[in-house]
């Protein structure tokens, strides 16, 4: 079978609708299908997630295949509508809202989406809920057996808040692990240099150490050995709860803000507020993390029974048996 999928990335735009939809590919080309991306991606790191896999990437505008996932907030629902009525097994991953796109099968990833109902096109069939968490094989694949045990000593936290972190995160919050004042050894991603300059310039606390790295594909590596990460709200905050990782998270765009809600009302990470306008008990939240192992094993722990790694695996045979 011939799959296309469609999905942009860069800018603005981050890379969160593209490294979903990369680990719904990987699943369908070890089943023996052939992916082909069509979109814009003006991303190097982006762009070499495709290139590393052997996954073609093609304009928006040449779109195919025998079946088609879409992927993008932006995308004019006739193309959609158009490929279901060609024949096209049509697949839409959506966050909520359906924006109008028209498909076969629907795949609402996030939280609590089980719990929505909206209107389907006649005929069409909706996976709802993290049980459909498209997750990376590098991410599954350091899944562990059971939840992590506290670790004593200074923990190992990681930074990061997406491919692009247009919005300036890392600085943020690297002055805010600063002023927990707590002993930790933190790496943070740098989106771009502007950002590792000013990285470099936030001078850690006593007993601290920052490291400040490039975008990386080690990033699975390094989630799977923290003891704690911050991060944005958002499609990397599943792989955070596949990897049983504590985390402490904030929310930078409002299309975050319902899934930031959802995820620390039920308890499975720590939320430190809105970026930009940060919770008056954000360094004590983070403080606490920080310097309470058995806190952050119990977060571990909640984390861990969420997501269990799976989701792409239940999207694949909906999308090629339908």
């Amino acid at each position: 079978m011939r799959v296309g999928i469609r999905c942009d990335a860069g800018g603005l735009r981050g890379v969160g609708h593209l490294v979903r939809c990369v680990a719904l590919a990987e699943e369908l080309a070890a089943r023996g299908a052939a992916v082909t991306f069509f979109g814009e991606v003006d991303l190097p790191w982006a762009a070499g997630q495709l290139t590393a896999r052997g996954l073609p990437l093609r304009p928006p505008g040449e779109l195919a295949g025998d079946a088609v996932v879409l992927d993008s907030y932006t995308l004019d629902p006739a193309v959609g509508a158009g490929l279901r009525a060609a024949g096209v097994r049509t697949c839409a991953i959506v966050d909520g809202d359906l924006r109008g796109q028209v498909a076969d099968l629907y795949v609402d990833q996030n939280l609590d989406a089980e719990l929505l109902a909206p209107a389907l096109p006649p005929g069409a069939t909706r996976l709802a809920g993290l049980r459909y968490a498209l997750l990376r094989t590098a991410v599954r694949e350091r899944r562990p057996a059971a939840p992590r045990a506290a670790r004593p000593g200074p923990p190992r936290v990681v930074c990061f808040f997406g491919g692009t972190d247009a919005y300036r995160a890392a600085p943020v919050l690297a002055r805010l692990l600063a002023a927990t004042g707590a002993p930790c050894d933190a790496t943070i991603v740098a989106a771009d240099a502007s950002l590792r300059a000013e990285l470099a310039a936030v001078p850690p606390a006593p007993g601290q150490a920052f490291t400040v790295v490039d975008p990386t594909d080690e990033l699975p590596a390094l989630l799977a050995a923290a003891d704690l990460a911050v991060s944005a709200s958002g499609t990397s905050t599943w792989e955070l709860l596949c990897l049983g990782v504590p985390a402490a998270l904030v929310w930078v765009v409002d299309n975050q803000e319902l899934g930031y809600d959802r995820t620390v009302a039920a308890g499975l990470a720590a939320g430190l507020g809105r970026l930009g306008a940060l919770e008056p008990s954000a360094v004590a939240t983070l403080r606490a993390l920080l310097t309470d192992p058995a806190a952050r094993a119990a977060l571990a722990a909640k984390a861990f029974g969420a997501v269990d790694g799976r989701g792409v695996e239940r999207v694949a045979d909906a999308l090629l048996q339908g």
